[in-house]
């Protein structure tokens, strides 16, 4: 895959750890500090990363996505879903076409690997083009609420029921 205008080619694929250290910079200076950095190490150590790609220039880490398993139940029945946290593309090379990559990429593998659902806390300008939804998240007893907390159902229904709770991983250092 190309950026619009970059006139690079940018390939999407799996992280390697080898990859690691690149990616720990790339979170700091996209989210301006270590949490998020932090985060995705803690996640692997947890073994819960489920899904995580990188997106690669000219031999450089330009972006990157996790997805890491957590605790859903509805209506009593465990929902396999996955949390998009954190997703990042160096500030250079915004707005061309990486962070999608990396989102459409992910959720296919996320499909593929039999995952039924996916929450994002994001820009609720960005994630309903993939079909991420706020209101279909709210019917969730989550840590998150409003337009950013959004879900979307990989298997149609997955989410249905009266009564549905998300634990996030101790990692994110929330409490539901």
């Amino acid at each position: 895959m190309a950026g619009p205008g970059s006139g690079h080619h940018v390939v999407i694929r799996e992280r390697v750890p080898a990859d690691d250290n690149a990616i720990r910079l790339l979170n700091d200076l996209v989210f301006g500090g270590p949490f998020e950095g932090k985060l995705v190490e803690e996640l692997r150590d947890a073994f819960i990363d489920a899904v995580e790609l990188v997106a690669i220039e000219r031999g450089e880490v330009v972006g990157h996505i996790l997805f890491s398993a957590l605790t859903t139940m509805v209506d009593d029945d465990a929902v396999p879903t996955l949390s998009l946290a954190p997703m990042c593309v160096h500030p250079g090379r915004q707005r061309s076409g990486i962070g999608s990559a990396l989102v459409e990429t992910g959720l296919e593998l996320a499909r593929r690997r039999e995952w039924q659902a996916v929450v994002v806390l994001g820009h609720p300008d960005f994630y309903p083009r993939f079909g991420f939804s706020a209101e279909l998240a709210s019917g969730l007893d989550a840590p998150f609420e409003g337009d950013s907390f959004m879900a979307l159902e990989l298997v149609p229904g997955a989410l249905d029921g009266e009564d549905g709770l998300v634990v996030y991983p101790a990692a994110f250092g929330l409490v539901s």
